[in-house]
């Protein structure tokens, strides 16, 4: 697949993974999390007034950010609709996308890689194609915190919320591990990631082995995010 250039193509895409996979597809859980994200962002970046109030102080910025934020995650989907095999961050998401977990374990994994893998690199490749610092997208990253507080709560409420009385001995445990799983300490720590790679840019084998390490890290943090559960709910 061509690479999304815009944030409407973006959400073309995720559209389309959407409508072409399955309602039980692990997979298909984060994607369509993701795209309320991203239909969230576009509103901000249309309509600084929109009423999710969030304004952004270099919007063409972040529409650049978003757009290879996302072009991360396609890949990925790309990469294994095509047989070919995806980053180690991603591997387990898509190793365990056939069932045996609760929704809402898929879109916190999801969230894990793209957050803290995904994440940093977006950052620092945004940076180097608009000739910027960090330093100038820091505002704007931590606004973004406000859009995505209130699509992860939503999510929790509505998976957990499905849960209803099934919560018990043999799913609390899974439960307590999501709710260890913070989104906001993520995104501190990928931005202290999009620092490191950004000092480290000019040093190519430091820099490769910083992401394997990462790559490594916040994939053994998504397969225990997607511990299998015995749970039976309903469509995602």
């Amino acid at each position: 697949m061509a690479t999304a250039r815009t944030v409407d193509e973006v959400i073309a895409r995720m559209q389309e993974i959407d409508a072409d996979l399955p309602a039980g597809d692990g997979v298909r859980v984060f994607n369509r999390m993701y795209l309320t994200v991203t239909e969230r962002i576009a509103a901000t970046l249309t309509d600084p007034g929109n009423p999710h109030g969030t304004s952004f102080r270099n919007g063409p910025a972040m529409a650049e950010l978003d757009v290879r934020f996302a072009n991360l995650w396609l890949e990925a989907y790309d990469a294994d609709a095509a047989g070919r095999q995806v980053t180690r961050a991603w591997r387990p998401i898509f190793e365990a996308r056939r069932g045996g977990r609760l929704p809402v374990q898929y879109a916190i994994a999801g969230m894990n890689t793209h957050i803290e893998h995904d994440l940093p690199v977006a950052v620092v490749d945004t940076c180097r194609a608009l000739g910027l610092d960090p330093g100038d997208l820091h505002d704007d990253y931590e606004a973004v915190n406000d859009v995505l507080a209130q699509v992860e709560s939503g999510v929790r409420r509505s998976f957990l919320d499905t849960l209803g009385r099934e919560v018990d001995d043999r799913i609390g445990p899974v439960v307590h591990l999501l709710s260890t799983w913070n989104i906001d300490k993520a995104r501190d720590l990928g931005w202290v990631s999009a620092e490191t790679l950004w000092a480290l840019r000019r040093t190519t084998i430091l820099r490769d082995r910083f992401l394997d390490a990462l790559g490594h890290t916040v994939g053994m943090t998504s397969r225990a995010l997607l511990i299998p559960s015995t749970a039976r709910l309903g469509r995602p």
